[in-house]
């Protein structure tokens, strides 16, 4: 019996181990360059060609956003329904502001939501976007498109910063309630082999908690909306746990919340910035990377 225990824990120890020197040996860029649903600028955001495009420039890692289909598929979207900004309908039409969010993509299926267009109509907030045929991808599919392409090029792994897309008010009507969304998500995140170069990200505090209850190697960003009436540290007594990023919008960012996210042991990636003098202020503050729609910036 003693031999038995005595195995099962070298064993134990020795899964340890191999555990923490994998956790050891991947580490984000010293400073990471992430492209906004891929290169949202440039290409159609959260479609495979802008991920593949944003490849050729000098990014370290793809930022995206999920949501959840009728059947259970992860796929890539900003919004849980089809926006008007960028949907062209099955028919050909536009989709309307008014009738955006009856398009529940958690009421479809995944084959429904191959029905509509989101590279074809011109976006006016990104006029240099090319325009082409695109859909919601499967982030699976994604995946696997984007790890032949970084192999065929030559270039390192990049990271994935993936976003749920959830709210406490869309529970079981846009999406699923957090633990079945983190695991559905994590479930083709482990299937791809990527869970190491992996960040998921959230407004939504909920998905984050369960992440570090379930998945405690998985790297986690903090996204903080706006300019924060909260203290940084109000914010991390609501989520409960360090994550290893403070993602906050660029615009309320100092050399103080810097220094701040640095002394609580945190990565400070502030969100979206378009401009070169935005980015290159930033860096001069210290901050580790920024998410930009224009990653040719970088």
């Amino acid at each position: 019996m003693k031999k038995i225990v005595y195995t099962f824990v070298a064993g134990a120890l020795l899964l340890a181990a191999c555990t923490t020197q994998k956790k050891a040996t991947v580490q984000l860029p010293a400073f990471d360059a992430e492209g906004h649903r891929g290169c949202r600028g440039i290409m159609p955001e959260n479609t495979i060609p802008a991920m593949l495009h944003a490849l050729n420039l000098n990014i370290t890692t793809l930022e995206m956003d999920a949501v959840i289909t009728k059947d259970k598929q992860v796929i890539l979207s900003h919004e849980p329904f089809f926006n008007h900004h960028i949907t062209t309908k099955p028919d050909g039409s536009l989709v309307s502001e008014a009738e955006e969010k009856s398009l529940n993509i958690f009421q479809m299926t995944y084959a429904e939501t191959q029905r509509y267009d989101v590279g074809l109509k011109p976006n006016p907030a990104f006029p240099k976007q090319q325009k082409m045929a695109a859909t919601k991808p499967l982030l699976s599919e994604l995946i696997e498109k984007v790890e032949s392409a970084v192999k065929q090029k030559g270039r390192k792994p990049v990271f994935y910063n993936i976003e749920t897309k959830t709210q406490p008010a869309g529970d079981n009507i846009y999406h699923p309630a957090p633990e079945e969304f983190v695991d559905l998500l994590m479930g083709v995140i482990n299937k791809a082999g990527i869970a190491h170069r992996v960040i998921i990200q959230s407004f939504d505090f909920r998905t984050l908690k369960v992440l570090h209850a379930k998945y405690p190697a998985v790297m986690t960003a903090a996204l903080v909306e706006g300019v924060s009436k909260r203290s940084m540290q109000q914010q991390l007594d609501e989520l409960g746990f360090t994550p290893t990023i403070y993602s906050p919008y660029f615009v309320s960012v100092n050399k103080a919340m810097v220094d701040e996210a640095h002394l609580l042991n945190m990565k400070i990636v502030p969100w979206t910035v378009n401009d070169k003098a935005g980015i290159d202020k930033l860096k001069a503050l210290g901050v580790d990377g920024i998410i930009s729609d224009y990653p040719d910036l970088f």
